[in-house]
């Protein structure tokens, strides 16, 4: 495969993929210029590796994956820890919902929650990854994707508190 024919496939990948990979990353952080940050990474490593990558399939997959780890990893320098957080409003109109008030609640509780434990929930109850398919993309064991499952809700729940019963009732046979 020729360079130019690579790039072409990349492209379309990244046209097609890159607004639901910014939507994870929104979710991951919060916050969408991280959101947009987080996926330019997650593209720039891609790219890098992108003519061994498509012989070997699963792009979506291993995308989300390089996603995931960038967030978790990002959130474990210092510096992040030093970034305060705006109670501004987002600069980006929200889509339109019925319930606006519940959504930014969960979205407050879920900013809450550890990036590890924040990272397997979204996994888990956004991109409805089951727990082999997060374990892979988190690197870690099916084991540790359900305790961190559990303690992610239990953390959910307690920045919740009364609010909201269950946020996940339908959640609770995964």
């Amino acid at each position: 495969m020729g360079h130019r024919d690579w790039e072409a496939d990349y492209t379309a990948f990244v046209h097609s993929r890159a607004s639901a990979l910014r939507t994870t990353a929104y979710v991951l952080s919060g916050e969408w210029h991280r959101a947009d940050d987080l996926v330019q990474t997650t593209l720039v490593k891609l790219y890098v590796i992108w003519p061994r990558l498509v012989r070997q399939g699963g792009l979506d997959a291993y995308a989300r994956t390089v996603l995931v780890r960038t967030f978790v990893r990002e959130n474990r320098r210092k510096w992040r820890q030093l970034e305060l957080v705006s109670a501004a409003p987002p600069d980006v109109a929200a889509l339109p919902e019925t319930d606006h008030a519940g959504r930014l609640a969960v979205r407050a509780a879920l900013a809450q929650v550890p990036p590890r434990q924040r990272a397997v929930l979204v996994l888990r109850f956004w991109t409805d990854l089951s727990v082999g398919e997060t374990a892979t993309a988190l690197g870690c064991s099916e084991g540790t994707v359900k305790s961190q499952t559990a303690r992610g809700l239990a953390a959910l729940k307690r920045a919740l508190g009364d609010q909201f019963r269950d946020p996940f009732p339908e959640e609770s046979d995964r």
